[in-house]
């Protein structure tokens, strides 16, 4: 089978039970549970048997998860696309009203949920008027639990049916459906199997949650389209990062900065120099800016090369990625394309020259087709054929994009508009830093003044006087923050384990 001839999810499972029947594809990190291709095969037309004849689903049938993380999530999911049907994960951590807006608009009538959420669905279900069934399962052996009596049914779907319909945080509005087909999310995984240069013999450790984009398309298809494996945790765990790397010998991870500065302020050097990380290829961070200060210095810890990548949900996942060594990787940039085009415009939508900031935009197979119901929105995303990120960056002479923020995030004081991750950037340089969040906040001469919200390491100490002072000698008088807010605890994050911005921001002019 050529790869052109593998154009859904099933075709791939199926390929890998063929060509490598007993090679493990998951394994469950607190059980030591594995699932083989051939295994993953056999559930997954149990599954299939099962939504048809005992939930009577058809094809593109719109299912909602409501699932951590666990052998059960990742069969279920996989299971829902094999099948034909579109798979509609849901936040764990969004509120109640936000699920319910999604359920309602994915016009789902069944949701699956694990027992420690179904609390939480029957909440879901309550403030909707349609009847929408609730299928409680066992997060660790759902597939164990199904009639074993079970018949094959034959594909029906092809490349460009639908098959996940993910929606965005909603943190400017409500949330948007975002529309993947079978092609798409292939692609996104290829993107990755080809950025990362994934091999069989790799094993990713996945601790992001599979209702997340990066989750799911990195370290789930991305093994699936390279022919490797994963080993998944419902969670991430500081204490346990390591040593799931360790026992499991994975030889990548993908997570996100926070994680990342988590990592920098648990462990010490005497704890680092005692585990033994030899066979760890790379880390790579996304969904988030990766501050240059907290990149060279996790690399310098722990001795890993981390790869900077930029990703979003319509997208399916990666548009850019810095590559791996020996080929170069430039410290403050996500890096260059890989399977798909990225070009930077102005605000007429015209292509601009080298090092000039614009509007991030790409296109590629990985592209979504459009919102789920909301015509107007896709419309207004797309330029011809080009989806516009709503990023903006700049690209350099060697093809090295440079993120400088959202469009909707810029602060624009005195008519300058200015990159909130510029000054973030420079304060992650004072060692103290753990986390910060610059903002605009309205100023009657300048329009928008700067503001700052910054949480210490633990143990650590630092003042408004240093901050700035850092700040002025990098950026100048005009960038400094006219307050930082040093705040107690974490600051709030996305399920992506971005720091929600523009959260922080309306927060303070509340306050």
């Amino acid at each position: 089978m050529n790869d052109g001839s593998l154009n859904t999810i099933r075709k791939y499972i199926e390929f890998n039970a063929k060509e490598n029947p007993h090679s493990d594809f998951v394994t469950c990190s607190l059980t030591n549970h594995k699932i083989s291709n051939i295994q993953l095969k056999i559930n997954l037309d149990k599954i299939n048997f099962y939504l048809v004849n005992k939930k009577k689903q058809k094809k593109n049938s719109i299912i909602c998860t409501l699932i951590e993380n666990s052998l059960s999530s990742i069969q279920l999911m996989l299971g829902i696309m094999y099948s034909g049907m579109i798979q509609v994960p849901l936040n764990l951590i969004a509120g109640e009203e936000q699920l319910s807006y999604i359920v309602n608009h994915s016009e789902s009538k069944i949701i699956f949920a694990s027992s420690s959420n179904l609390d939480l669905a029957k909440k879901i279900v309550n403030k909707i008027s349609s009847n929408i069934e609730i299928v409680e399962i066992n997060k660790d052996n759902f597939v164990e639990e199904i009639d074993n009596e079970f018949e094959i049914i034959k594909e029906n779907t092809n490349y460009n049916d639908n098959a996940l319909l993910m929606y965005t945080s909603g943190t400017t509005g409500k949330p948007k459906g975002v529309m993947l087909s079978h092609e798409n999310i292939l692609s996104g995984g290829k993107n990755v199997q080809i950025s990362h240069e994934l091999k069989s013999k790799d094993k990713a450790l996945c601790v992001l949650p599979l209702y997340h984009i990066n989750g799911l398309i990195v370290t789930v298809i991305g093994p699936l389209v390279s022919q490797s494996s994963l080993v998944i945790c419902e969670k991430f765990s500081t204490t346990n990062f390591w040593k799931y790397i360790s026992k499991f010998k994975c030889t990548w991870f993908s997570v996100v900065p926070t994680i990342i500065s988590s990592l920098l302020n648990k462990y010490s050097y005497n704890e680092i120099n005692s585990l033994d990380l030899s066979f760890v290829r790379f880390g790579r961070s996304a969904s988030a800016a990766l501050a240059p200060e907290t990149h060279k210095n996790f690399e310098q810890k722990f001795k890993i090369k981390m790869i900077e990548t930029l990703g979003l949900t319509e997208s399916c996942a990666p548009i850019l990625s810095n590559p791996l060594p020996p080929k170069k990787n430039k410290y403050g940039s996500s890096g260059i394309p890989y399977g798909n085009e990225v070009i930077i415009v102005d605000s007429k939508f015209k292509e601009i020259s080298r090092n000039t900031v614009g509007q991030i935009c790409v296109r590629g197979k990985n592209v979504m087709k459009g919102y789920y119901k909301n015509l107007e929105e896709t419309k207004k995303s797309f330029y011809k054929d080009w989806f516009l990120t709503g990023d903006l960056g700049l690209m350099d002479e060697e093809n090295y994009v440079f993120v400088k923020g959202r469009i909707k995030e810029l602060i624009i004081k005195g008519g300058e508009n200015i990159s909130p991750r510029e000054i973030d950037d420079t304060i992650y340089k004072h060692n103290s830093v753990l986390e910060v969040c610059t903002f605009g906040i309205f100023d009657e001469n300048y329009g928008e003044e700067i503001s700052a919200c910054v949480f210490l390491k633990d143990n650590f100490k630092a003042n408004e006087k240093e901050l700035k002072d850092l700040c002025m000698a990098d950026l100048g008088e005009y960038k400094t923050p006219s307050q930082i807010i040093f705040v107690d605890e974490p600051l709030p994050k996305g399920p992506s384990g971005k720091i929600q911005r523009l959260k922080i921001a309306e927060q303070f002019k509340q306050s």
